[in-house]
């Protein structure tokens, strides 16, 4: 992955993140909520306004984007890879980069038997904090919520 690199989002990559989140999406309930679940993010109202508003990162591989992270103050929200490139580095890149975005603690909320983005997240320093029932579109879950903790760097 030497010719990966990480960029701001442009307004241009939203039909790579799109179609990325769409490919992704599907993976990520996989053991975690009925995959009737699924929505694609273009017709996700409520995930559409946050997707907007949120700060993001792309992941290139040359012109391609192939990952994006994004996150609101202290919150990771997004955090989706092109099945193709998946199991590469491509999310610890983007996790650590969107990471170095935030000050201080940070959390993020995975669906409970999405073990990969629990692999990633736990490898990465984040422990559970907390486990509840949810609804995905409708659907019942479980969400675990990770967090970082950091030290407070000396003033």
């Amino acid at each position: 992955m030497n010719d990966l690199h990480v960029r701001n989002y442009a307004q241009t990559d939203w039909p790579e993140a799109r179609l990325i989140h769409d490919q992704a999406r599907p993976i990520e309930l996989e053991g975690s909520c009925d995959p009737r679940a699924f929505v694609p993010l273009a017709e996700d109202e409520d995930d559409l306004l946050e997707f907007r508003q949120c700060q993001k990162l792309v992941a290139c591989l040359g012109d391609r984007v192939v990952g994006f992270i994004g996150s609101s103050g202290d919150e990771i929200g997004w955090l989706y890879v092109d099945p193709t490139e998946s199991g590469k580095g491509v999310g610890r890149q983007l996790l650590r980069k969107g990471l170095a975005a935030i000050k201080g603690d940070a959390t993020v909320y995975v669906l409970d038997g999405n073990t990969r983005a629990l692999k990633l997240y736990l490898s990465e320093g984040f422990t559970k904090a907390d486990s509840f029932k949810s609804k995905n579109n409708g659907y019942p879950c479980t969400v675990l919520k990770l967090s970082l903790k950091r030290p407070v760097p000396p003033t």
